[in-house]
């Protein structure tokens, strides 16, 4: 007997029309054994690709057979389609946003319909839209009504030609991924989550998954914590009055302190400079370091540094000890400066080698 050919464009089609006429894939309201199955959202950029299509054929599988077992699916899509990327885009092909942005999103809806994913629609949502970010609002205002959410200045990386903000993963070889032009760091005000406000409960629920999840995930997720216990100690610079702030786990060593290192971004880098014989070469060696991705900073190799020119005094013994700035301090760690103690700190005592600062050994093992 001659079997039917397979008509992908004939079948296909009267099935997806059957399974929308039917809700076929629609969460029934009050009906038990729920379950809920979630892909990322795409952002809407135009078209589907093949990257796309493997993350939801997976989704679009695991609900399937949950289904066929009886539960009662939500298996929800929508489109993560607010901000800056979607700007930049219309500014690039001269459309409004809204407009270039809605576009997309029925085009690529399209595509999904006809890949036959089993979608419930009626829960479609973009992030564009009043009715879903008024709740991102509300939600920002509860944090800063409880003191979660805070405004200071930071460093980042930042595009000159698409105006914005690069996350590190967006930086290849020092270049935007999406236009090529050389990335810059620049310190700009934004708002942050103070997600350290939940750093002990987070590390004590950790304690619960031990002998569920394998040791080396628990360990990852404690140094993602990164929670540190130590002491904040103040050294004054007497010729400008300032005041620099470090932040120490190991205020036992101070006795060791023979120098004191500000990252390139510290706010009194500069300013402590000012007027020395230091300045321009500070103001070169800041302008250098300044434009290298955060990422390469983080992995610096050969430390590197300039003396500022001015000296702070040691709170305990009253000496004068000079401050310097240094690739391997990053702004982003405790206070951006650091007390450097050399004899008990790799990477203190391989920049004080290279530049001739002193060594001061405060503590010797029993044996």
């Amino acid at each position: 007997m001659e079997r039917e050919k397979y008509n992908p464009r004939k079948v296909e089609k009267k099935w997806q029309q059957k399974w929308e006429e039917n809700k076929a894939f629609k969460a029934q309201e009050g009906k038990p054994n729920k379950k809920y199955v979630l892909e990322m959202f795409p952002y809407p950029s135009g078209n589907i690709h093949m990257g796309h299509v493997r993350n939801y054929t997976i989704g679009d599988a695991v609900a399937r057979y949950l289904k066929m077992k009886g539960a009662n699916i939500l298996h929800p899509m929508g489109w993560d389609a607010f901000g800056l990327p979607a700007e930049n885009a219309a500014i690039k092909h001269k459309i409004h946003p809204a407009e270039w942005t809605k576009k997309n999103i029925e085009n690529m809806k399209r595509q999904l319909k006809l890949l036959g994913l089993s979608y419930d629609w009626d829960r479609e949502i973009a992030t564009c839209e009043p009715d879903y970010y008024k709740w991102n609002q509300w939600i920002f205002l509860k944090m800063l009504e409880k003191g979660i959410a805070y405004r200071k200045s930071a460093v980042v990386n930042w595009c000159p030609s698409c105006e914005t903000v690069l996350a590190n993963e967006q930086v290849i070889e020092g270049r935007c991924w999406r236009c090529d032009t050389p990335i810059v760091q620049k310190e700009i005000p934004s708002w942050y989550l103070k997600i350290t406000a939940y750093a002990d409960q987070l590390l004590e629920d950790l304690e619960k998954l031990k002998g569920k999840w394998p040791d080396r995930v628990i360990a990852q997720q404690k140094n993602w914590i990164g929670k540190s216990e130590g002491a904040e100690i103040i050294f004054e610079v007497p010729e400008t009055g300032d005041e620099i702030v470090v932040f120490t786990t190991r205020p036992d060593t101070l006795f060791g302190v023979t120098f004191l290192v500000l990252a390139p971004e510290h706010p009194l880098t500069q300013k402590l400079a000012k007027g020395t014989p230091q300045e321009k070469q500070v103001e070169e060696f800041l302008k250098r370091i300044k434009s290298l991705p955060v990422e390469e900073r983080r992995r610096v190799k050969e430390k590197e540094g300039v003396f500022l020119g001015r000296y702070a005094r040691h709170p305990l013994t009253g000496d004068l000890i000079p401050v310097w700035t240094a690739n391997y301090v990053l702004a982003e760690y405790g206070t951006g400066a650091i007390m450097a103690v050399p004899a008990h700190d790799e990477r203190d005592y391989e920049f004080a080698v290279k530049y001739g600062l002193p060594i001061r050994q405060v503590i010797v093992p029993e044996d």
